[in-house]
Order: structure tokens, then sequence, then C-alpha cells
């Protein structure tokens, strides 16, 4: 008779009926199927419960977090980014460059020497130099266009005045919106209009008897009323709140002058140069649109130019 094959402490017999042990547990309650193992894997080990997948769920949504909060906006900590319209705030674009507003640039230059040559010259000599650039009734009836011109190459009170530093910011606003040759016209136009306006009276006054005619040879230059003509043109291209606002402060100016009466024809010439000025709206504002955009706007878009 054969012996069975014994393996350590347990012995195999293939004709041997399954234990109790295997179908009942310790408690006398079924044995779970699924957690049993198959017939003839003895030797491999039981797969892990199902909690290992728990587990690695778990780990996923953990590791999965720190990216989430990395592509998640910040909201505390960090500096917030700025908006665009102050992202498009440059404060260097307030003054005159060589290649963003050559008129001015190149004008601003012109003034700056002569302002210098004013105050470091023999005074003789800028007496004399002045009083042939002078628009006063006399030059005008003998060479009107050199004088025009003459005139607006000299600064009334040197670079101390407050023309000065309207000059520049106000026209380089002007050249950046409709261009260094319209700038110039616009500034010219009111220049010699508003000359005229206040030198042909005095001409006819003296005609009629009313001045004496020393009234006709007087000092009269400066870039006064070109600047009055530019800021007016300017507001017609701001947005409306800064629009009345700069004619309603640059108009106060104006009028305190015409109160004070210390110099009424130049205060008039400033009122006049203004009102130029202003009378250039409708054309100037088809020309920014223009000019900003690339294609034809009706005045009521081009009113939105900041």
């Amino acid at each position: 008779m054969k012996r069975p094959v014994t393996s350590g402490a347990e012995t195999t017999n293939p004709a041997a009926p399954a234990a109790p042990s295997t179908l009942f547990s310790a408690t006398g309650s079924a044995a779970d199927p699924a957690a049993a193992p198959a017939p003839g894997l003895d030797g491999i080990p039981r797969q892990r419960p199902l909690t290992v997948s728990a587990e690695g769920a778990h780990l996923a949504a953990a590791e999965s977090v720190p990216a989430a909060a990395e592509r998640a906006p910040s909201t505390t900590g960090s500096a917030r980014p700025l908006p665009a319209r102050l992202r498009r705030v440059r404060p260097w674009r307030l003054f005159p460059t060589p290649t963003g507003t050559p008129f001015t640039f190149g004008y601003a230059v012109v003034l700056a020497v002569t302002s210098v040559v004013a105050e470091y010259a023999d005074p003789n000599l800028v007496d004399r130099v002045l009083q042939a650039s002078s628009t006063d009734v006399a030059h005008l009836a003998q060479s009107p266009v050199r004088v025009l011109v003459a005139s607006a190459l000299w600064i009334a009170g040197g670079l101390t005045s407050a023309y000065v530093i309207a000059f520049l910011l106000v026209l380089t606003a002007l050249e950046r919106r409709i261009g260094g040759w319209r700038t110039a016209g616009v500034f010219l136009l009111g220049h010699g209009l508003a000359t005229l306006a206040t030198e042909i009276p005095v001409g006819l006054s003296v005609l009629a008897g009313h001045l004496p005619e020393s009234s006709l040879h007087r000092y009269d230059y400066g870039i006064s009323f070109g600047v009055a003509a530019s800021v007016g043109a300017l507001a017609g291209l701001l947005r409306p709140w800064l629009r009345w606002t700069v004619l309603a402060v640059f108009g106060w100016m104006v009028i305190g002058d015409l109160i004070a009466f210390t110099d009424p024809m130049t205060n008039w010439g400033h009122t006049m140069a203004l009102a130029i000025g202003v009378a250039t709206w409708p054309l100037l504002r088809r020309v920014s649109s223009r000019t900003t955009t690339g294609t034809t706007e009706t005045p009521r878009m081009a009113r939105a130019c900041p």
C-alpha cells in the first residue's frame, strides 16, 4: 500500500474531502467566495483587499491638490495685475520726443535757444531783434509774413513763463493725435488770426484819431496766441469730462486777465485764439479718427479719443 506524500506539517490527499475550515469561518458563517483562493493556486498569495484602491485614490487626490492650487489665481499674498487702462499709461509720452513729435520737439529746441539768447546776449542787440520781430501795425503793413513767423520764435517772459509748460504738454498731446503738419497749422492759424484781430483795430483807431501814432510801434511777440488756439483744438479731441475741465480752467484764466485789464489787447487775443481752436473741432475730429484707427469714423465716435 502506497503512503501519501507529506509536505511539512500539512498532508495533501487528493481523495480527501475539503476541510470544514475552508467552507465556514471560525464564527460558523459561510466564507466569502470572492475571498477564497482559487483551486489549484494555493501557492499564490491572496490579492490585497479593495482598501488599496481607496488608498490609491486618496493619494492621487492629494497629489492633484497642489497642481490645482498652482493653476488657480492667487488672491492673497501676491499683487494683483494692474488694469489694462493703467498698463497703457506712459508718463514720458506727455513730453515731446524727436521721433514721436518732431514738430513740437524741434520747435521747443528753437524756443530754448532764443530764450537763452534773450537772457544772456547784449541787451541792445536783443532789443533791436525783438523790435524787428514785433507784429505791430507798422511791421504788419510792411512785411506781414516775416513778422508773423519771427514773432513766434520768442517767448514773452522767457523760460519761466507758464506758457512754456502749456506749450510742451498741449502741443505734444495734439501732435500725437493729428500729426505734426496739422499741429503746426493750428498753431499758426491761432497765432496769425488772433494777431490780426487785435492789431487791425489799433490801426483803425489811429486813423480815426482815437489813439496816438505811437501805438503803431510797440512790442508784440510770443507764443501765447498759438498755445491758446492749440488748447482749444486739443479740448475737442479729449473725453467730455476732461474736455470741459480744460476749457473751464483755461477760460477762467483768460477771463481773469480780462477783468484785471492789465493788457486788454493781449487778453482779448487769448480769448479769440481759444475760440479759433474750438472752431477747428469738426475738422480735427475727422482727422484724429483716421489717424488713430485707420478708418473713417463719425465725429460722435471720434469724441471718445482719450
